[in-house]
């Protein structure tokens, strides 16, 4: 067999593989996910650039470039050479660790099960612990929320992580397996630790966010259309949601962020999105999507099927296109 054809078959067996997993075991605390090892290495890399480097704009920036360059070369580099070795002498090793690193680098479960816990709470009546279960999956400060601002953020943040903890990891697995996912990951997660706009990240984390942003473009806009598509087959308003999705794609800092919350906001006739406090500081931001009817719980339920559905169709498209390149 000739052995890109090879790699190219292992590499799809993989992320089906992976994906299955995912949708059974999800994200179960007790063990250790690679990219707590990648949080490690973006912490211990970034105290070697502050120290190395001056504390004022032009150092940062280029410590971040720097930090850039180490963090994406060794965790793809390592998974790699693994793999490689593994391949080499026992393919069944390298397939069984393949697709457990695909399940690893997937959180379709982990996002609908988070977000369930917030279902939950709130359906138990329970504000409190509805904040506590939505702080596990939002960056924005959550003691001023009520309940639907609790609601409102457990929507946007199944919609908006679809792309991001989805989709965009099952295309780079899709185009070159586990290794590549890793890529992925690295810039995902060097952008969620250092990409923020205030200090002391602000500098530093500038080539961070960029990185983000551009290996998020092609995804985002991917992940938007399959959302589209799923809203369609769950027979949801896939009129409004295309409207709005034209109209509110680009409210957000990100030009990535509200492509997948536009679509989602547009199907399920609400509003999205608006001002939110981090850190203890008001942002301002648009409104994503009109107010159609009030936001109720059920929304939280049905952005997590629409977010399955979305997924699955994700996996047939790239399943497909990976196998027709096989072939061909």
């Amino acid at each position: 067999m000739n052995l890109e054809f090879q790699r190219m078959t292992y590499m799809t067996i993989a992320l089906v593989a992976g994906f299955v997993l995912d949708l059974i075991f999800g994200d179960p605390r007790w063990l250790y996910h690679p990219v707590r090892l990648i949080g490690h290495l973006i912490s211990g890399t970034e105290r070697i650039i502050r120290n190395c480097l001056p504390a004022n704009k032009t150092g940062e920036r280029i410590g971040g470039g720097i930090l850039v360059l180490v963090v994406v070369t060794v965790s793809t580099g390592v998974p790699a050479v693994i793999l490689s070795v593994a391949y080499k002498y026992f393919w069944q090793l390298g397939l069984a660790l393949e697709s457990f690193w695909c399940y690893q680098m997937l959180a379709t479960k982990s996002l609908k099960v988070e977000s369930d816990r917030v279902y939950i709470a709130l359906k138990n009546k329970c504000l409190e612990a509805g904040r506590k279960a939505v702080s596990m999956i939002v960056g924005r400060d959550v003691a001023r929320l009520d309940a639907r601002g609790v609601m409102r953020a457990a929507v946007e943040t199944v919609a908006e992580n679809t792309s991001d903890g989805v989709i965009a990891p099952m295309l780079f697995l899709a185009i070159g397996g586990a290794p590549l996912g890793f890529f992925y990951k690295a810039v995902n997660t060097m952008d969620s630790m250092l990409g923020y706009v205030e200090p002391p990240y602000k500098d530093i984390g500038l080539v961070p966010a960029r990185m983000d942003d551009v290996f998020n473009f092609i995804p985002a806009r991917l992940s938007a259309l399959l959302m589209l598509a799923a809203g369609a087959l769950l027979q949801l308003d896939v009129k409004n949601g295309w409207k709005i999705f034209r109209r509110d794609r680009c409210k957000h800092a990100s030009p990535n962020s509200a492509q997948t919350e536009s679509v989602c906001a547009g199907l399920l006739g609400l509003r999205l999105a608006g001002d939110a406090w981090y850190h203890g500081v008001l942002h301002k931001k648009d409104y994503i999507g009109d107010a159609k009817r009030e936001i109720e719980l059920e929304d939280i339920p049905r952005a997590g099927r629409l977010m399955y559905l979305t997924a699955v169709l994700a996996l047939v498209v790239f399943g497909v296109g990976k196998a027709l390149l096989i072939v061909l």
